[in-house]
Formats: C-alpha cells, sequence, structure tokens
C-alpha cells in the first residue's frame, strides 16, 4: 500500500503492518496462539470466519498450524442463503480452503443446515443460525474482512434494516440481509452475525491489502457512520481490534 496515511494503534485498536508475502502467515500464527490458549484455559477455542475470496490464503496457511484442531469450533461471520453445498456458501469455502490438513479435525458449526433446496426463509434461518452460534460459545477470534464499499460480514450500507443490525441493543444474534439491489455474482439473501453478537467476540481481526480498502479504511477511521458498517467497529472500545495490513 503506497500510501502518506498510516493508521496508529490507540486504546482497542493495534495496527500490524506487514508486507504481503508475510500477512496471511504471520496472521495465521497470532490467530493458532490464541486458540491454543483459548484450549488451555477452557478445553476448546471458537474460531468465527467470513466469506468472500479474501480470507482464502489465510485459511491455507492457518490449516496446517500445529494445534489441537479437535478442539477448536468453526463458527461463520455471515453466510449466503443457498444449500450448505451451493458453489456460492461460505460453508463450503471453508470445508475447501479451512477445513483440510490438520485443520479437518475441527468442528464447523453450520448457518445453513440444508444441503438442498427447499430452504426457510431468511428470518427462519437466521433464528435458526443464532441458536447454533449461541450453542458454540462466543468466539476467541473472529475474523472480518471489508469491502471497498465499507461493508463488513453482509452489513451492507444499503441494506434496509442495517440500523436494527448495527443496535447493540439488538438482542438478536443474527439477521437476514435482503438488499434490493444485491451483487450480480450473489445475488442472494444473507444471514449475518448482528455488531453486538461480532463484538462478544474476545478478539477480532481484520486484514486488508488494497489502496481502496486502505482509503476506505481512512474514511472509517474518522467517525461512526452507516454509510460504513465497518467504522462501528473500528470506533467501538469494548472489544480489542488487530488491524493486519499489507504494505
Amino acid at each position: 500500500m503506497h500510501s502518506t496515511w498510516h493508521p496508529e494503534s490507540r486504546g482497542s485498536l493495534t495496527v500490524h503492518t506487514v508486507s504481503p508475502t508475510e500477512l496471511n502467515v504471520r496472521l495465521a500464527q497470532d490467530i493458532a496462539q490464541r486458540l491454543a490458549t483459548a484450549i488451555q484455559v477452557r478445553g476448546f477455542a471458537v474460531l468465527s470466519v467470513s466469506g468472500g475470496k479474501s480470507p482464502v490464503a489465510l485459511f491455507e496457511a492457518l490449516r496446517v498450524m500445529d494445534i489441537d484442531w479437535s478442539r477448536v469450533r468453526i463458527t461463520l461471520v455471515d453466510e449466503r442463503c443457498v444449500p450448505r453445498n451451493h458453489p456460492d456458501s461460505n460453508t463450503l469455502l471453508v470445508q475447501t480452503h479451512l477445513q483440510q490438513d490438520l485443520a479437518a479435525k475441527a468442528q464447523l458449526v453450520f448457518m445453513v443446515t440444508r444441503a438442498s433446496e427447499p430452504l426457510d426463509t431468511p428470518a427462519a434461518q437466521a433464528k435458526a443460525a443464532g441458536i447454533a452460534l449461541l450453542a458454540a460459545s462466543p468466539a476467541d477470534v473472529l475474523v472480518l474482512g471489508m469491502g471497498a464499499d465499507g461493508h463488513t460480514a453482509s452489513l451492507f450500507p444499503e441494506a434496509p434494516n442495517l440500523a436494527e443490525a448495527l443496535d447493540l441493543r439488538n438482542t438478536q444474534t443474527c439477521v437476514a440481509i435482503e438488499l434490493a439491489h444485491p451483487s450480480a455474482n450473489a445475488p442472494y439473501a444473507r444471514i449475518t452475525q448482528t455488531l453486538a453478537q461480532i463484538l462478544s467476540a474476545r478478539h477480532i481481526v481484520l486484514p486488508l491489502t488494497g489502496a481502496d480498502k486502505l482509503n476506505t479504511l481512512q474514511q472509517a477511521w474518522k467517525q461512526a457512520t452507516p454509510a460504513l458498517p465497518i467504522s462501528f467497529v473500528l470506533q467501538q472500545t469494548q472489544t480489542p481490534v488487530a488491524l493486519w495490513l499489507a504494505n
């Protein structure tokens, strides 16, 4: 990232700047250490992960880390309302790229339980996913992503119920997100952890690469605004957040 702006750690937000070639291995080592510590303390660990193409290289670095994966529960930050073996499901992405090698022993907690159509309504799926997440326990490490539009999880700026999903008084674990104009490459309703559920994690990591995302980060750094949902994660002080930036 070639930019004159470099974010600095503040409060519960720390910034790690590493080379692009080191980013995924360094972050995988950090996550694995945190999971191993949680296993020592509680007997199990919970890793919550986001979908999309961005975390694939991280997943592939993480799955060969030598920890007791049989004691790790993997949950999803968000999911598309498609059967769990659908090519566009985050479940299949995690099974393909993370739940392999040493991490094949981990337990994957499904957000969408059905492997084929028909599916329940998005609202019913969100309720069921919330029950499954609560049963799994809060995440020891939660991996977020961010789009150039400032969305994180499936908290999109244009979502009709964004205010509800961002409301920290909302007791729902997950909500359904149905966009009026979803992207052409993923035209699905979604279910996502609410902001309150995301912030129930013990530690949040946000890896970012690319000048466009750094520009978005610079805007979100200034103040919390629904126009950039990620800003609500960056501006809060309840949960430690580690930014991992490739320079």
